[in-house]
């Protein structure tokens, strides 16, 4: 069976190269402006859906939650269990599959790292185990990109280079998703990624949430937690509550 996309995507190296820029610096800041929004006490269990490497995990270990990370990449869970300890541990998980219940009192799923699916029905299933993973109360944090702002302001076409290697960009709309095809060469060979993310609306995440029993209780449109703008937040990041 063909892999999906992202399986193969964010298990390549090249990966982590061209989304570097996005490093522990950049974790820390939108960490610290997030978690001002998120009120759970030292020691809260908090999972990290989809937390790749882990920086955003290992921060919120650092500032003292009991942090559970989960990835459907093994080479970047096998990279960050490098950093386990008694507040921190990872797992190779699917979000479309049940992991725990009523256990954390908070869910993070940061950096748009939902909307991979082609079907709608596994988006909604990985929800409604994120409400299974809440205990009664606890919240949800989603960091999406804002739909309609990548509507009005994508880039075609786009060229980075980053520690020798050029990679090529090229972005599209078709229907209810955007795509990203990113092609490169490198150590003589030419490798083409394809990345595909649903344009979810803000109405869209809310019905789609209220359907597994979370109710959003706070909408922000950056890491400052500044108000939602649909035509010029870049981010939309909504808060919700395990009924």
């Amino acid at each position: 069976m063909k892999k999906e996309w992202f399986a193969s995507w964010f298990d390549s190296p090249y990966y982590h190269t061209l989304y570097k820029s996005h490093d522990e610096t950049d974790a820390r800041k939108a960490i610290d402006g997030l978690m001002r929004a998120l009120p759970v006490q030292a020691g809260a269990r908090i999972l990290d859906l989809a937390c790749g490497k882990g920086r955003h995990a290992r921060y919120l270990a650092e500032k003292g939650y009991d942090v559970t990370g989960l990835d459907i990449s093994e080479s970047s869970i096998t990279y960050a269990r490098h950093f386990e300890h008694e507040r921190l541990n990872f797992y190779q998980h699917d979000m479309r599959l049940p992991f725990r219940s009523n256990y954390f009192d908070a869910v993070v799923n940061f950096f748009t790292s939902f909307g991979y699916f082609a079907q709608d029905r596994d988006h909604l299933a990985s929800l409604k185990y994120v409400a299974l993973n809440l205990k009664p109360g606890g919240l949800f944090l989603i960091d999406y990109f804002n739909a309609e702002y990548v509507r009005s302001s994508l880039v075609r076409n786009e060229q980075k280079e980053i520690d020798g290697i050029v990679f090529h960009l090229k972005k599209n709309i078709r229907g209810p998703f955007v795509y990203k095809t990113v092609e490169f060469g490198t150590g003589g060979r030419k490798f083409v990624f394809r990345e595909r993310v649903r344009l979810f609306s803000q109405e869209d995440l809310r019905a789609m949430m209220e359907q597994v029993g979370l109710s959003v209780t706070a909408t922000y449109g950056s890491y400052d937690l500044s108000p939602f703008v649909l035509e010029s937040s870049k981010r939309l990041i909504l808060i919700a509550e395990k009924i």
